[in-house]
């Protein structure tokens, strides 16, 4: 088969992007270890345990592979960016956790491909799903299959279609003739660097994020408190962070999708609503949605620095609701955020 084949098929298969990478070791797994090395995946030891050395070579999870077929679906929506929304008393929510969880409808696309290239094949082969979730250097791979270039926000851009892309992977037993990287076209903008409130996209070459810096990191992946000092800069984010992605000038004119499964369910909720809400009301309310991997009490607390932010005079009876609350993570953020209330 070829790649131009595969494309073909990863269309059918609700795919925008597609493209096919040699299944070896990349250089990348270098920069890898030195970036977990120097700390800047903070408190996410599932980047840098024992699974991390799998991440050296994709035949560790499918020892057969001889290909990878990388893959992107566009979530990109038409409502407003986070710079260009102005309600103080709503929460933004990053727009990758808007709808259902990808990692379930990217899954289904795979398995999707899958079978349609067993179907087409001329010999039988063994294959591998995977999604982020797999120890994978998943943008690497993505980038010399020819999906884009790894830009200095670190997210994968594709020349015609921007950023918001999810990606996935198929390893497979089958050898095609991969494609090839794009160059990388940032060349001298630093608008991401530049809008990032906490600094967290470190200048290069080569650029790296420091996880702890980063809001997505505070707002998702935290357990323990948000530091202090960098509170103020989180906004109104609630659940992820958009900024580096809606400033980059290849975002401008990206495509967007109206339809399922990728459209807001919640699209920026009032933060008193949220303020009040139940832990069955949390579930429920953001069910099948990766909004729940920040836990009801993560949530709250993200909650309570966003109000606090806002400084609005009648988010202070729902934060001194929160400050009572008998979670002391909870608590201490909401007694935070009342000192930022007039």
């Amino acid at each position: 088969m070829t790649a131009e084949e595969i494309r073909a098929l990863a269309r059918q298969c609700g795919f925008e992007l597609a493209g096919v990478a040699l299944a070896e070791p990349l250089e990348d797994r270098q920069w890898y270890h030195d970036w977990t090395a120097a700390g800047y995946a903070g408190e996410m030891r599932y980047l840098e345990d024992r699974r991390a050395a799998l991440r050296d070579d994709p035949r560790f999870l499918l020892p057969s592979a001889r290909s990878i077929v990388c893959v992107g679906r566009l979530y990109n929506t038409p409502w407003p960016y986070s710079t260009q929304f102005a309600e103080q008393d709503r929460a933004w929510i990053s727009r990758y956790a808007w709808g259902d969880d990808y990692h379930h409808e990217m899954r289904r696309g795979l398995e999707r491909l899958d079978a349609m290239l067993r179907e087409t094949a001329r010999e039988p082969f063994e294959s591998k799903i995977c999604v982020d979730t797999a120890p994978l250097l998943e943008r690497s791979y993505a980038r010399m299959a020819g999906l884009g270039w790894i830009g200095k926000n670190t997210c994968l851009i594709n020349q015609q279609g921007g950023s918001w892309f999810f990606l996935g992977e198929l390893l497979v037993s089958l050898a095609i003739a991969p494609d090839s990287p794009p160059p990388g076209r940032c060349g001298t903008c630093t608008r991401c660097i530049d809008a990032c409130p906490t600094a967290a996209i470190l200048p290069g070459p080569p650029y790296a994020v420091d996880s702890r810096l980063c809001i997505s990191y505070f707002t998702i992946e935290l357990r323990g408190p948000v530091p202090e000092p960098l509170r103020g800069a989180v906004g109104g984010h609630v659940f992820g962070c958009d900024i580096c992605q809606d400033v980059c000038p290849w975002n401008r004119r990206a495509p967007s999708t109206a339809g399922a499964p990728y459209r807001p369910r919640n699209y920026a909720p009032p933060l008193e609503k949220l303020a009040g809400i139940t832990e069955d009301e949390f579930l429920e309310m953001f069910r099948g949605t990766p909004v729940t991997r920040a836990r009801y009490a993560g949530f709250l607390r993200n909650v309570a620095i966003a109000m606090g932010n806002r400084g609005l005079e009648k988010f202070r009876a729902p934060l001194e609701k929160l400050a009572a609350s008998a979670d002391p993570g909870i608590a201490e953020h909401a007694a935070w955020a009342l000192k930022q209330v007039p």
